[in-house]
């Protein structure tokens, strides 16, 4: 059996041999391997060889043995030297000067070290001697360890970026070996004596360091990181605060318990109470976790985000649908909220005038938006440069592109609207994310920029995709309503037949009571299936209109109100005089659409309301009513595409129609809705008077758009 006393000296003798095998391994590998341009090389591989004799003199004589000693203070010399050839290497001329000095002080301190072993080899034999060449030897070493400390700290400090790949192995390996050095000295003065684990251990760590050495000369060697998973590194650091808390808590209790009496007991009790309190209110923050995952990736890692965990949870976001799900444009909003950890968020669209409408919200239901949330000349910026603002840049009066003066007044008032990102497709706007600020707020820099730029124009995609899946639908839908009509004029034609056969029968059977009776009956009937047919036609016209003519606006109002009188109270609140161009009978039907639908919308007895003013250029005749009103995404999404209804059993026509009337006529629709307060439909078309001016002909007013 081998007792622990045989044992120690065995570990010690394999360590010190360990040390100088990895030393002359790493001084040949370097000679070999190493890039020969690197200005450390030299010094690296004369230190590396003097470490593998000093580890060696170490085994076969012992750590104090005089020779020893000196081969330390050789090894140290030339660690000094290589330090000096970088700092000539960063050509840094102004701070050599005052490095100089230094380099020369600490090289005349340790070449005190031989003089002090040979004249202290005489008064060795006494106690009292041996303890002061102990002591002064030692100061010696720990002087030389924090100048050295001090050069290294400077030397990296103010490296130059060419320079930092070469200091990144070498300059740790260097910082481990007098950090070492410095520590192991120092505990050695203050106890009286060289702790013997750390002594034991000086070679095997001298080997471990000349191995960093030839990793670093390598040119593989600077690519080489560690790279934890974040996972990891956060659950480690939380590891680590929850342990350094037990272990202060553990502390400070011992402390007072060392106090003793019962007033050390009190406060032993309270401090714990409290100590338990602070870390119940703690850790379950949101804001403290929020910061804590910030600070570690700030300064543990090289990128801010996890990319390949981003992508995964950006994909499962969006991918998530299904029935009673979110819809895709919300679904939009959270994947980009979820990457920058934004509680909120807003998706603004462009209208057909490049105005931005919103159209979906997520997490922000206490945010006011316009009904036009900004102008075509934001839209046309973000699309032509794809700028993500930071809005806090644009509060403050920074301005890049011009957006300064281009930002909406609601955004720049709300403090919680922290950036906005452009989804941008096939160099085209498809819309605008508003973020709201971050529970841990921070500044947005270039890999926020970057990502959220592209995963913008990756959802810009998706949004784009979406619309064409909805106009195939929408082309099937009419394929499907015009495969209708086929069966309508199927019905016509056998009308038109039938009529053709009474009209040809009449002729010869004209004098017959009988026939005359049957032929009345039949007249009846084709009249009665006409009159329907026409009547359920006449509500889904093509959109055409006849010629232009002047309309009095109030006057087509006021038949309006009168004709839906008997059914629902329906009031003029403004009659100004106002003649615009259009084309009445469609003008009409429009407005009964829209009357309707207001009257449908509204309660028994609640009244619309017709406005008649006149704004430029423009004659408008608003509908208004108190109403259940329409949520923000229905506007966008569904108000004016056919086949989409919010009454039950609704074919979705109307307010397509009206839109499409009023277009043909070069006007165009503004709507205006909030949920259970009501909606505001506002028609404008052309003065009558200023068309006249301007001789515009009815090929330039149908090239008018409407606001939807």
């Amino acid at each position: 059996m081998i007792w622990p006393g045989t044992l120690l000296p065995l570990v010690t003798l394999t360590a010190w041999i360990a040390g100088a095998c990895l030393s002359a391994g790493a001084m040949l590998w370097m000679w070999r391997n190493g890039e020969r341009a690197r200005p450390d090389r030299i010094g690296l591989m004369v230190a590396s060889g003097v470490s593998a004799l000093w580890c060696a003199l170490g085994a076969a004589l012992g750590a104090e043995h005089g020779a020893v000693v000196i081969a330390a203070a050789v090894r140290n010399l030339a660690l000094i030297a290589t330090m000096f050839c970088l700092f000539a290497a960063d050509g840094r001329t102004a701070s050599l000067k005052p490095v100089r000095p230094v380099i020369v002080a600490l090289v005349l301190v340790q070449l005190l070290q031989p003089v002090v072993v040979l004249v202290g080899n005489p008064v060795a034999g006494t106690s009292p001697g041996a303890h002061a060449v102990f002591e002064a030897r030692l100061l010696i070493d720990m002087l030389v360890a924090i100048g050295a400390l001090m050069l290294l700290h400077n030397l990296y400090a103010g490296a130059a970026s060419a320079l930092r790949p070469v200091l990144r192995w070498t300059g740790m390996a260097l910082t481990g070996i007098f950090a070492f050095d410095l520590n192991l000295h120092t505990l050695a003065y203050l106890g009286g004596e060289m702790p013997q684990l750390l002594g034991d251990l000086r070679g095997l760590f001298a080997g471990a360091m000349a191995v960093l050495f030839a990793l670093g000369m390598s040119a593989a060697g600077p690519r080489v990181q560690f790279s934890p998973s974040r996972t990891v590194t956060f659950r480690t650091l939380s590891l680590l605060l929850i342990g350094g808390y037990l272990a202060g808590l553990a502390v400070v209790t011992k402390s007072l318990a060392l106090i003793g009496g019962d007033v050390a007991r009190t406060s032993q009790v309270v401090f714990v109470l409290v100590a338990i309190l602070v870390a119940a209110l703690a850790l379950p923050s949101t804001r403290l976790r929020a910061w804590l995952r910030v600070t570690a990736t700030k300064h543990l890692f090289q990128h801010r985000y996890d990319y390949r965990e981003e992508w995964l949870r950006f994909t499962r976001t969006i991918g998530r649908g299904g029935t009673g799900g979110a819809s895709l444009e919300e679904r939009v909003v959270k994947a980009l909220a979820d990457i920058t950890e934004s509680p909120a968020g807003l998706l603004l669209m462009p209208n057909e005038q490049a105005q931005l409408e919103l159209t979906a919200r997520w997490n922000w239901p206490t945010i006011a938006v316009p009904a036009v949330a900004g102008e075509f000349a934001l839209s046309g910026l973000l699309e032509q440069h794809n700028l993500v603002l930071a809005l806090d840049e644009a509060r403050g009066g920074i301005d890049h592109q011009g957006e300064a003066g281009l930002v909406p007044e609601w955004l720049m008032e709300a403090e919680d609207a922290w950036a906005l990102v452009p989804l941008i497709h096939f160099d085209r706007l498809v819309g605008v994310i508003v973020l709201a600020r971050p529970r841990n707020p921070r500044q947005l820099d270039w890999e926020d920029f970057d990502l959220l730029r592209v995963a913008g124009q990756q959802l810009a995609s998706y949004l784009a995709e979406q619309a064409g899946q909805q106009a195939l639908m929408d082309a099937s839908r009419f394929d499907e309503f015009n495969r209708r009509m086929a069966f309508v004029m199927h019905d016509i034609k056998n009308l038109v037949s039938q009529l053709s056969l009474l009209a040809a029968n009449a002729e010869k059977h004209a004098d017959n009571p009988a026939f005359r009776a049957d032929m009345l009956v039949t007249l009846r009937n084709s009249a009665d299936k006409l009159s329907a047919l026409l009547a359920r036609l006449g509500r889904y016209g093509s959109g055409q209109v006849a010629a232009l003519a002047p309309i009095d606006l109030v006057e087509l109002a006021r038949n309006i109100a009168a004709r839906f009188a008997a059914a629902h109270p329906v009031a003029l609140t403004r009659e100004t005089p106002v003649r615009v161009m259009g084309n009445r009978e469609a003008l009409e039907q429009a407005l009964i659409h829209l009357v309707q639908n207001a009257i449908d919308a509204s309660e028994a007895g609640s009244p619309v309301f017709l406005d008649v003013s006149s704004e430029g250029l423009n004659g408008t005749i608003e509908v208004v009513d108190a109403g259940k009103g329409m949520s923000p995404e229905f506007v966008r999404t569904g108000l004016f595409k056919p086949f989409v209804s919010s009454k039950q059993g609704g074919f979705g026509i109307g307010a397509f129609e009206a839109r499409e009337l009023v277009k043909a006529m070069g006007g165009r629709i503004a709507v205006e809705s909030r949920d259970g307060l009501g909606t505001r439909f506002a028609v404008s078309l052309p003065l009558a008077e200023a068309v006249r001016l301007l001789g515009a002909g009815k090929d330039d007013i149908s090239t008018g758009q409407e606001v939807a």
